[in-house]
């Protein structure tokens, strides 16, 4: 049994409709971040609690996909807020490790609080049952797109 695969213009669209979504949620839950902690700052704490295990700040560039200089200016200012801790490589005395501390963990739960009010307007919009069928292709699609970055 073959499947009918979307043409170029309809992945297209999918995509750009994906893009709208993040920029106007991203826009409105940076508007509630506590602390006054970016997005940049809260994927950083976010990625530390869902992973749970330290990594160097190169590493963290290359996950996020943004320059070394971005990701330690982010680490930087999380590290004024107590919320990350740098310490020196064993492995390399140039080096850093990055880790969340208990205070990032607790700026990184008020966001997710803040978050649940500030989408209270969307429960309406998808019932748990559409949710359940888009949460699975949502993830297959960044799997996919994470694999072959």
């Amino acid at each position: 049994m073959s499947r009918s695969k979307p043409t170029a213009d309809e992945l297209f669209v999918l995509f750009n409709e994906i893009g709208m979504i993040n920029q106007l949620a991203s826009n409105r839950f940076e508007r509630r971040l506590p602390d006054g902690l970016s997005t940049a700052q809260f994927s950083v704490l976010n990625h530390f609690v869902r992973l749970g295990e330290e990594r160097t700040p190169s590493r963290l560039a290359e996950i996020f996909q943004v320059t070394r200089g971005a990701m330690t200016n982010t680490l930087k200012r999380l590290e004024r807020k107590g919320c990350v801790k740098l310490t020196s490589d064993p492995a390399d005395g140039r080096g850093k490790i990055v880790n969340i501390t208990a205070k990032g963990r607790k700026v990184r739960d008020q966001a997710i609080a803040s978050a649940a009010v500030c989408f209270d307007d969307l429960y309406d919009s998808i019932s748990k049952s559409e949710y359940a069928l888009l949460l699975p292709i949502l993830q297959r699609l960044r799997q996919q797109l994470d694999i072959n970055r």
